[in-house]
């Protein structure tokens, strides 16, 4: 029997990737392995930990105000309608939106075309005391520009090493990176566009190009299992999470970043003044009383 959220075992021991003997394959996207088995109880443990989540981001936050360089960046990839968006909405919306710097990722433009492929990711770093939060991420780069063809295979294949000497370069300067793929079914990819198509409210989020990414599913599941494996490493560790079930999805990341924050212990820095002082100031020369 799977222990409840409020037993649960690491979520990051649960869901960290190992890349010996990893397999995506043997993944079920509909998995509730640990924690809550409903999306009620799993509403509930959500609801619970936010207030801690908001205490350690404006925590965080603080000691990057105070001069502190640690920052987190919550990469999140994964096939359409995997649910990049919802998450960001739902896990990212329990702390404070002026600690968050959100970034999304769609096809290179022209003017970053001209550039290396980390380029534009360079530039959404969060500054320190911010979380980030990438919506896709230079992991493009060895997974569409693989599947499409877009680069010869030797330049795919060199990219690995460069995405980790990034990471490696991130965690150095205080950046803490927590990578998800939001690992859906076919199945339940199928049913979410259906469902797209018949919500007027959701139209707006289908592409007719999503059908030709969906006749590559298995193609970018090949692409993902090598992604996985080979950028797995201690500076930036990949976690698969489950996404069929959203609730599931969404309680999952929630305490991937809750024990991230946890583990880094921010503190809010000591004032540069003496409170005392200035509090005595205040009630003895108060300019406007």
């Amino acid at each position: 029997m799977a222990k409840k959220s409020a037993q649960v075992q690491s979520i990051s021991e649960a869901f960290r990737v190992n890349p010996e003997e990893f397999d995506l394959a043997k993944v079920d996207p509909a998995a509730t392995t640990v924690g809550p088995q409903s999306k009620v109880e799993a509403a509930d443990d959500v609801a619970a930990i936010g207030d801690e989540l908001d205490r350690l981001q404006e925590a965080l936050y603080a000691e990057g105000v105070g001069g502190g360089r640690r920052r987190v960046l919550l990469v999140l990839q994964g096939m359409d309608t995997s649910g990049k968006g919802g998450t960001i909405r739902h896990v990212a919306g329990l702390v404070n939106p002026q600690g968050l710097h959100i970034a999304s990722f769609k096809k290179p433009t022209r003017a970053e075309m001209r550039h290396d492929f980390l380029w534009r990711i360079r530039r959404q770093v969060p500054l320190p005391g911010y979380i980030g939060v990438f919506d896709r991420s230079h992991y493009e780069d060895v997974l569409v520009t693989r599947v499409d063809n877009l680069v010869p295979a030797a330049e795919w294949r060199r990219r690995y090493r460069q995405i980790n000497a990034f990471e490696a370069e991130l965690a150095g300067q205080g950046v803490t990176t927590v990578k998800c793929f939001l690992h859906i079914s076919p199945e339940r990819q199928r049913e979410r566009l259906i469902a797209r198509l018949e919500d007027p409210l959701k139209q707006w989020k289908y592409n007719p190009q999503d059908l030709q990414a969906r006749a590559k599913f298995s193609r970018y599941q090949l692409a993902y299992q090598d992604a996985l494996v080979k950028c797995a490493t201690s500076d930036a560790p990949w976690f698969v999470v489950p996404s069929d079930r959203k609730w599931y999805r969404n309680w999952v990341v929630a305490r991937l970043l809750l024990e991230t924050l946890r583990d880094l212990a921010p503190e809010y820095p000591g004032p540069s003044y003496d409170p005392g002082v200035e509090l005595a100031r205040l009630r003895e020369s108060d300019p406007l009383r």
